[in-house]
């Protein structure tokens, strides 16, 4: 029997490793309603996923890299998916990949996954990071190639433990990639979880971060540019249900050209029991040119007043004409003015990767977004 899809609050959303519990969507659903639904080549039909990705692994010797079968006990401790495209990506990955940072154990170096798409034929995927307690860890996802994917993703964080994800989409302009991260945090635990969405015809990541014990700290952190006819869509859902736990969202994106259409959806939810929760949450949209749009949802849902600190923020426009005459009455052209605007808008949060090799590699590829900028 499917499930009605229509909630007025987070806390009653849909959640189920059966695909067959979604309705499919029909584009009037709130989950679904700025997704363009023609546009998902497949990724939200039952049929098997055909086609393939390349996946590499790069990682220090005290951290496991296991590819496992999906009858695996480990897989799906994080919870069930919370839409169709996830379930359907549940029911049909062959193989898993599993990252293990072990107790205690502090990794060396990033660990690094590329996956690279080989086609546009439909394909799913599953990764489970499992940061065991007092562990630490930085992981970068990246993402390239052609390439219709719709993938899970598994972060289990320990007590303790202290983990960085980074996942970059610089997907080929035909590409369609859809995810689902559940990220659990255990006590005294830190994760920080950075998106970086540059890429790809229609890009489409949802984290939801659960707590597992008090004291655990989660910052989301995204950055995004949009080209003209390119949709890029991020959807966060914060579920504080345990005491005494934080929780830190900021997202930037600009966009330009005609068509261009971004979407940040925040959703945080303080339940009854989570008394003594902090959370913030604040989007930034810069539009560049004509004919783009960007849509900012914050939506905050409290079921106690015991809380230390919530609040929300959301802000779109066009480039500050007082700080381009202040750049250009010191000399500096308009194209150049324009772009250190930009740059300095992303510039905090790509700095906060902690990775100065993938810092400046992003920050060239947004100066390469620029290019295009009419003046």
């Amino acid at each position: 029997m499917g499930v009605t899809q229509h909630v007025d609050a987070r806390s009653a959303r849909v959640t189920s490793y059966s695909s067959a519990d979604f309705a499919p969507p029909t584009g009037r659903e709130e989950e679904w309603r700025f997704t363009p639904l023609d546009r998902l080549r497949g990724l939200l039909d039952a049929a098997d996923a055909r086609g393939s990705v390349d996946t590499d692994v790069d990682a220090p010797q005290d951290v496991r890299v296991e590819r496992v079968p999906r009858g695996d006990a480990r897989l799906g401790r994080s919870g069930p998916p919370a839409d169709r495209a996830a379930a359907l990506a549940w029911e049909t990955f062959g193989e898993a990949l599993v990252l293990t940072v072990p107790r205690e154990s502090v990794a060396g170096q990033p660990i690094t996954v590329t996956t690279t798409g080989r086609g546009l034929d439909p394909a799913s995927g599953h990764t489970l990071i499992d940061v065991q307690p007092f562990g630490e860890a930085v992981i970068v996802l990246e993402h390239r190639g052609d390439a219709v994917l719709s993938e899970t993703v598994e972060v289990l964080v320990g007590d303790h433990a202290q983990v960085t994800v980074v996942s970059i989409q610089e997907w080929s302009p035909a590409s369609v990639h859809l995810a689902h991260h559940r990220i659990h945090v255990g006590r005294d635990a830190r994760v920080r979880h950075i998106v970086v969405s540059l890429g790809g015809d229609l890009v489409r990541i949802a984290p939801t971060v659960e707590y597992d014990g008090p004291g655990g700290d989660a910052e989301l952190i995204g950055a995004y540019f949009a080209d003209a006819g390119q949709h890029l869509e991020h959807r966060l859902f914060v579920d504080h249900a345990i005491p005494h736990c934080r929780s830190n969202v900021v997202y930037k994106g600009a966009l330009q050209g005609e068509g261009a259409h971004t979407i940040w959806i925040g959703d945080v939810l303080i339940r009854a029991a989570a008394e003594g929760t902090d959370t913030y949450e604040i989007n930034r949209n810069l539009v560049l040119t004509d004919g783009a749009r960007a849509d900012s949802v914050p939506n905050l849902e409290i079921e106690t007043g015991e809380i230390t600190g919530a609040g929300h923020a959301s802000a779109t426009g066009r480039f500050d004409d007082e700080q381009l005459f202040y750049l250009q009455s010191r000399g500096i052209t308009e194209d150049d003015a324009r772009r250190l605007v930009v740059r300095g808008f992303f510039a905090d949060l790509v700095g906060r990767i902690g990775i100065p090799d993938l810092e400046a590699r992003l920050m060239d590829a947004v100066e390469a977004e620029l290019e295009a900028v009419a003046p």
